[in-house]
């Protein structure tokens, strides 16, 4: 009997793979599966504080915003869990990130072609078969499996960003372990928070609440202007749809690098009420004593160094406005500088099927095809050069799974919305006048 050729292989499970394998197991005749190195879905463990919730509403769930009477929805989870309720009365659109984290593994448990403790480590195409070969090993076992796919989506996420002077300070911390270090940083007789993002701003608000109880100086660095709120309002929110990822991707490649690189309040920004929660708790706490806070903007990090014998890492920043140099020493470090994307090494063995720009990236079709074809290879959460600030956000996961879907089995599974915005980005057809 011939081997099984699927139809999808997804690697890596994240919450963009994870819309998708919702969304494609009720597809009769339609094989898929996801392949994951973990032992489980766990998405960001180390900034899972109580408090930190999602950006956007939970109408952004898996699976809703393509399938409303889909059983994998986030409210069909809260009647399973008998909180729906409870949820109705928190009146809360906004869904705590611990929360989102238990309803997705809630949908993996629930799910038949999703594969976890399986690392792929090569993948090549058989041109005899018309297929790819992804090869895979147990993480527990150790046993070799290869797998037969038509066409593969590439859901492996992004990995932590260290800057480059910092690539060898071990004592350093990234946000993404934050949790579990937490302790030892509050031993310490000072801790700075650099970077200027969501993350940043949860960790320094939670190390800002018990900075009397330990004492510690608490600073938080910045080479931003300032500490800028996530733009979130609905004409700009109008900007996820689309419209604007059709009139963003046909821009001209170094237009479109122009552009991205002035949206950065569009999805790099700071929950405002946030930032308000964080200026009272400041205020509240210096009511009763000095607290040692500090907070510094425009100031780029160009060194970094620490000293086993002190205990000190010693920080050097040069001030972006007034072209000045300072020092800046601290006990912790937390390094709150986001992430990026790094090219999976499986792909060798097929990367002159892939399309490839002019930097090296991947070349991106609207339908987030990568290959000629464009049916064969598809990528999740990249392309922030190709579509924009819509790349990362988890309200256009169900838009882009339907394309993907589409694309791959040539049937509109899910209808996939051409307009849904007031304002138009292109410039106006001719009137005739």
């Amino acid at each position: 009997m011939p081997e099984k050729i699927y139809d999808v292989v997804g690697i890596g499970i994240g919450p963009f793979n994870l819309s998708l394998a919702c969304l494609l197991q009720p597809i009769k005749g339609v094989d898929s599966v996801f392949l994951d190195s973990s032992a489980g879905f766990n998405w960001h463990p180390g900034m899972m504080l109580e408090s930190a919730h999602l950006q956007t509403p939970f109408l952004s769930d898996l699976v809703t915003l393509a399938d409303p009477t889909s059983p994998f929805s986030f409210l069909n989870y809260l009647k399973e869990q008998g909180r729906i309720y409870a949820f109705y009365i928190r009146e809360n659109f906004f869904l705590l990130r611990s929360e989102y984290n238990q309803y997705c593994q809630w949908a993996a448990a629930k799910l038949d072609n999703v594969v976890f403790n399986s690392h792929v480590w090569q993948v090549d195409y058989h041109a005899g078969l018309g297929c790819y070969l992804i090869h895979s090993q147990c993480t527990q076992t150790g046993q070799s499996r290869t797998y037969r796919a038509k066409a593969l989506v590439l859901g492996t996420g992004t990995v932590p960003y260290t800057p480059p002077c910092c690539a060898n300070l071990a004592a350093a911390v990234h946000s993404s372990q934050y949790l579990n270090v937490k302790a030892d940083l509050q031993r310490q007789t000072s801790i700075t928070v650099l970077g200027s993002g969501q993350s940043a701003a949860e960790i320094y608000y939670d190390l800002l609440q018990d900075i009397d109880k330990y004492g510690y100086e608490l600073s938080w660095i910045t080479r931003s202007a300032r500490f800028f709120p996530l733009e979130y309002n609905k004409l700009t929110l109008e900007m996820t749809s689309p419209e604007y990822v059709d009139y963003f991707h046909g821009l001209p490649a170094g237009q479109r690098d122009r552009v991205i690189a002035g949206q950065h309040n569009l999805y790099k920004g700071i929950n405002g009420a946030l930032i308000n929660d964080i200026y009272d708790l400041l205020y509240a706490k210096s009511l009763n004593h000095a607290i040692r806070a500090n907070l510094l903007t425009h100031s780029a990090l160009t060194a970094a160094a620490f000293d086993t014998t002190s205990g000190q890492f010693t920080l050097d920043f040069e001030h972006q406005e007034q072209a000045a140099s300072f020092r800046h020493h601290s006990a912790g470090l937390v390094l709150a500088t986001g992430y990026h994307y790094r090219l999976p090494e499986f792909l060798a063995g097929i990367e002159q099927r892939i399309q490839w720009d002019g930097q090296g990236r991947f070349a991106v079709n609207r339908n987030y095809s990568i290959d000629p074809n464009g049916n064969e290879l598809f990528v999740q959460n990249v392309g922030l050069h190709s579509h924009g600030f819509t790349t990362p956000d988890l309200g256009m996961v169900c838009y882009r799974n339907a394309c993907i879907i589409e694309a791959i089995t040539g049937t509109a599974h899910y209808p996939i919305e051409r307009r849904i915005a007031f304002q138009q980005f292109t410039v106006p057809e001719a009137t005739g006048i």
